[in-house]
Parts: C-alpha cells; structure tokens; sequence
C-alpha cells in the first residue's frame, strides 16, 4: 500500500502551473493530463489519503472501499473509458471482470437478473416481459440515442467567449430533448406495465434520484454503461489512486495529504492561488476545484464577495443530494467459499420506487426503500491472493442528513452511547434484510461497522453527508455555469458536478477541464 506525503510548508518554495484542490478522479485525471502536457502540477488533498471516493479503509485484516462498485466498458482495451485510465495510470492499472449476471433486482414477489452482454441483457427483459418487446425495443434504442447526443452536450463544455455563445444552442438541443423529461415520464410513455418499470429502474440507487425525479438522461447513461458487463479495479479500488499519482510524480507533479486548503486567494477577477490552514500561501497560474461546486463556493470562495450574487443565484438552481449509510461487513470466510456471486443485489420491497422512498422520508422506522448489497472481495481477482479465507460485504440504504442533527457537533468516535445505540439498531435492521437474501454469512459474520451522513461530511468532506454531488434531476442539466471554466479567471472546477456521477463521469471531467486549461482537445491523446 502506497505511502502518501504529509504536507509542509516547504512547498510553498516551488512554482506550479497548476494547484488541484481535492484528489478525486477528476482532480487526478486532471493533474495527470497537464502532467503529460509538460505542467507542473500541485495536487493538495485535506483527507490523509489521496483518491476521494476511490481510496480504501482498513478495520482488522478486512479493507473495503468507499465508493466504487463496479465500473462498465473497462474490459474492452479500445473503449474510451479503457484508454483515458491506460493513460493516465501509465497501463498500471488492470481490471477483474465481474460475472455476466451483474445486477440482481429483487422485489418481494420475484427476483430479475441483468445479464451482460446486451442481447442477453434484451432476451432476459423479453423473458421476463414476454408482451414488452415494443416497450423493451424503444427503450434501448433510447439508451443509445441518449448516448449519441450527450457527446456534442459535454464537449461544447469546453468552450468559452464567442465560441461558446455560438455553439451553446447547437451542440445542446438534441440532448435536452432527453435531459429535460423525468426517468418515470419517458418510461410511461413507452408502458403501462409497473412492474417493468420497476425493473428497468432497478438501479436508481447509482445516481441518487427515484423515476419520477430523475432526468432521463442519467438514468440512460447508468444503464447503457452496464449493458456490456460490470468490473472492479485489481488489487482494490486504492489501485486507481495509486497508478494515476505515480503518473503525476513520473512528470513532475507533486501529491500532498493533510492539506487543507482555507481558501483560493483571487485578485481583480482573477485566481492567483490558494492560502492552507495553516496560512501558507501557495502561488499558480491555474487553480482547479476537484471538491464540489458547494465546497468551492460556500468554503474556498467565500471572501470573494465581488461575485457573492453570482454565486448565490447559481446554488439556487441546483440542490446537494440526500445521504445514506453503508453497513461494512467483514467475513471470516472466502465469499467465493460461500457460493457466493459477485453479483449486486437491490433489494426493493415494492416497484413502486418514489413512493416507497417517500415512505421510508416520513417515517424512517418503515421498510427500507432499497438495501443495495455488493461484494468487494469477490469482484477483486488479487484478493484471495493477499487476503485468504476473508471475505468483505457492503450494504447502503438511504438516508436524510436532519436525521443526524442532534450529533452533528460532536466528533469522530465521540458522539455518545446514544448515536452509537442507534447505530448498532440500524445495523441490525439491516443485516435482517441481507440474511434473507444472502444464504450462509450469518455465522461468518467477524466484523461490522456503520457510516452515517456524519462519517461521510468528516471523512469525505461533503458538508451534509451527500452521496453523489447535484442532484440528478432535469433542471441540473440546463445549468450552463456547470462547465470547467468558472467565473473567475483561471480558476476551473473538475469533477462529478461538471459532468454527472460516476468514476467513469467524474473520469471525463478531468479531460474536460484540462483541455479547458491547455485550450486544446485532449481527447486525440485517447487515439494514440
């Protein structure tokens, strides 16, 4: 495991291109591809380990990630996806194929598998549904044509001044045809079967929002990701982390943990560097967000009160996502050994998403609207390599961060037997719900551990405990200023926020922004 560079103040005695707050994978991304265009870069992370949602925590011998379940498209070596991480990991970074049954949605009067490829995953649909093949048939052929106009949507991102006021109408249209209705209208329009839509949006849980909130759009690019089969980075998702930094440092960049940045210091319209916590001032041409347009706005920017208007219409227009809690498992016995996949499990006690989720709102002591079941061990080719006769489980569900108000003051592992009573409680509720559906860990069961929207706001910085950023609903797509360039100078944003959710979204988002910094189309990079 990677040794990660306290910061100090020494720093401060170099020169940068360009400063990246945050070490998500659009900062990496990001710092990697001006890396490779001869900048020298400066990544500062306030968490003691580089990766945002990518890295991993240890508890006993078990190691679990935080935020990457599974990712699509990787296993084909001439993909997109697959060539920006061969990139910018230097082809360090290798990829465990998941099994062709990906997805398991499970309601309490059946089960439905997503099987990969495509056709498989139409034949299954067809089997289930027998009299939806016109209703199945339109839907895919959406999910494509989501995708085919997205890529002019996210590419006129890059554009500033005349060149976007010209091509802004354009480039975006077809794609608003999409982005503009909700996942449960466009569904409706194609069925009357409830039961199938339940189904298709089995996986709303992966961008945060029920049918009849979500754009269409984001639950189409969820979906056609998968189509193709899911994977999980080998050697755990730290792996990704690890490969991209040693880039960055191959060429001259330099990665700091424990460093926290107070503010972005800005002269006359104009970012011209950052000052830590501590006070030190560290001077760049470019400064690079990688934590969050409300982070960036309402922490890094807030005495910069030339734009204070500005900043509080564009926060208006957009809402943070809810939270969740996470229930990591630690199991004193190979998954595998157990017969068990490593297929994801959504269990759902109705199809009815937005009212079941709505339920669970007004009275938190109902059934859970989903209880979403991954198996990280499993998916991990290296794991029974370094990690023998152990297994790891994840289980989340749905939260609201007022739930959690009354401790919110208090710190890590210090908030009373109160919390943690409630936290064993809803440990437990939890665990009933996976013992039902996952046959024989119940007495392998070694270790567990809850997070709560406080151990995510502490440990993930998202100050309300957020799950994915923005909100994924229709009006999040018409947001213009949600591009790489802000509206000050020199400062640019990367991230999930300037694309969608997603390591995959999140990925694209650092080549966006440095194109947007490098003013070229870094994109042919992809093609060598």
């Amino acid at each position: 495991m990677k040794k990660w560079k306290t910061y100090n103040s020494s720093l401060t005695n170099d020169s940068y291109d360009a400063i990246i707050i945050g070490s998500g994978i659009g900062g990496l991304c990001t710092a990697a591809l001006l890396g490779l265009n001869g900048k020298r870069v400066l990544v500062l992370e306030k968490h003691f380990k580089i990766g945002g949602w990518t890295h991993t925590f240890r508890r006993k011998q078990y190691e679990w990630d935080v935020g990457i379940h599974y990712i699509g498209q990787v296993h084909r070596p001439n993909s997109p996806i697959r060539r920006l991480f061969d990139l910018i990991s230097d082809n360090q970074l290798k990829w465990s194929a998941m099994d062709e049954n990906y997805d398991k949605i499970i309601f309490p009067d059946k089960s439905y598998n997503f099987f990969a490829p495509r056709e498989k995953f139409i034949e299954n649909m067809l089997s289930y549904f027998p009299d939806e093949e016109s209703a199945i048939t339109s839907y895919m052929d959406l999910l494509d044509k989501v995708a085919k106009s997205s890529r002019q949507f996210f590419k006129q991102k890059t554009f500033s001044g005349i060149l976007d006021t010209l091509t802004y109408p354009m480039m975006t249209k077809n794609f608003f045809q999409y982005s503009d209705i909700t996942t449960y209208d466009v569904l409706s329009n194609l069925t009357n079967n409830n039961k199938l839509i339940g189904v298709l949006t089995g996986q709303w849980g992966d961008y945060g929002l029920p049918p009849k909130l979500s754009s269409f759009a984001m639950h189409a690019f969820v979906a056609r990701h998968y189509l193709e089969g899911g994977n999980y980075p080998t050697g755990s998702s730290r792996r990704i982390a690890e490969t991209i930094s040693d880039l960055i440092e191959k060429n001259g960049g330099i990665l700091a943990v424990n460093a926290g940045v107070k503010r972005i210091i800005t002269h006359k319209g104009k970012s011209i560097g950052v000052k830590m916590d501590n006070g030190d001032i560290i001077e760049s041409k470019d400064t690079i967000s990688s934590v969050g347009v409300f982070n960036t706005i309402n922490r890094l920017l807030k005495n910069d009160s030339s734009n204070k208007f500005a900043y509080k219409h564009q926060l208006n227009t957009i809402q943070q996502t809810k939270s969740y809690v996470c229930l990591h498992l630690g199991i004193n016995k190979s998954i595998k050994d157990l017969n068990i996949k490593n297929t994801n499990l959504w269990i759902y006690p109705d199809y009815g998403h937005d009212e079941i989720v709505q339920r669970y709102i007004d009275n938190p002591k109902s059934e859970f609207p989903v209880v979403y079941v991954s198996f990280p061990s499993a998916k991990d080719d290296a794991w029974d390599k370094t990690h023998p006769n152990q297994g790891t489980m994840e289980a989340i569900t749905l939260s609201r961060w007022g739930w959690y108000q009354n401790w919110e003051q208090m710190e890590w592992k210090k908030r009373g037997k109160e919390y943690e009573v409630h936290k064993r409680e809803l440990s437990e509720r939890m665990l009933n719900v996976i013992i039902k559906h996952v046959k024989g860990i119940e007495h392998h069961i070694d270790y567990k551990e809850l997070s709560t929207p406080l151990t995510v706001r502490d440990l993930a910085n998202y100050q309300k405990g957020e799950m994915y950023g923005i909100d994924h609903s229709p009006n999040r797509f018409r947001q213009r200023w949600l591009r790489p360039k802000s509206m000050i100078d020199n400062l640019y944003y990367t991230g999930q926020d300037i694309t969608t959710v997603g390591v995959s979204s999140a990925l694209f988002s650092g080549l966006l922004t440095a194109s947007s910094v490098m003013k070229k189309d870094l994109s042919k990079m992809l093609r060598k």
